[in-house]
């Protein structure tokens, strides 16, 4: 006689519900079940903080690529008002290549959103936050990066920032951008490597 296997019909509780930040954030960190925590990440966006939260705990905490794609793809839907785009930003200095990668993902998704924020850290006085603005420029393939980079190499005076935009020129960069990259040799004679990129990406821009 065959034997019947009997499936037991499991029972869902009510969906919780939160009425803090506070409260969906402790929920969240004390919740074990990967369904729980995905609901909860939906839950604690809608709080003013939430997003802020969540992305502080994919850059600080090791998490599972589950729960990092299913964050991400939460703070994408975000209001680009409310969304934390500079600490989105944050994540594409992580030695970790998946978040950097949902970082650049996430900046796509806001689309022309980022522009003041790029624009922020280039017209800023710290050379190293100008470097990294552009390397977002170039990692998230912006509509207007060659625009952008063209206005920064006409007046930037530190060597480093100015040859990180002619790398990038290189790969986006047009035949009528020559004359400045040329005039980069000038404002930085005496630097070897200078005349090097600038000849290396006109090289490219020219095919």
């Amino acid at each position: 006689m065959a034997l019947v296997k009997t499936h037991e019909v499991q029972e869902f509780e009510e969906l919780e519900t939160f009425s803090s930040f506070e409260e969906a954030k402790e929920a969240f960190l004390n919740a074990s079940d990967d369904a729980e925590k995905d609901y909860i990440v939906d839950e604690i966006v809608k709080f003013h903080g939430g997003g802020e939260f969540l992305i502080e705990y994919i850059q600080k905490n090791e998490v599972e690529k589950n729960l990092a794609t299913k964050i991400a793809s939460v703070i994408s839907s975000m209001d680009p008002d409310e969304a934390p785009i500079e600490m989105i930003m944050e994540l594409l200095k992580l030695e970790d290549a998946y978040i950097r990668n949902l970082g650049i993902s996430m900046l796509r998704d806001f689309g022309g959103s980022i522009k003041y924020y790029i624009v922020k850290f280039l017209i800023g006085d710290d050379r190293d936050l100008r470097i990294f603005a552009i390397n977002v420029l170039g990692d998230v393939d912006f509509a207007e990066s060659r625009d952008m980079l063209v206005e920064l190499l006409e007046n930037e005076e530190d060597v480093n920032v100015a040859m990180t935009a002619v790398d990038y020129m290189a790969e986006i960069g047009e035949e009528e951008d020559i004359p400045l990259l040329e005039s980069l040799k000038e404002r930085f004679a005496g630097e070897f490597y200078v005349e090097f990129a600038v000849d290396g990406a006109i090289k490219m821009i020219k095919g």
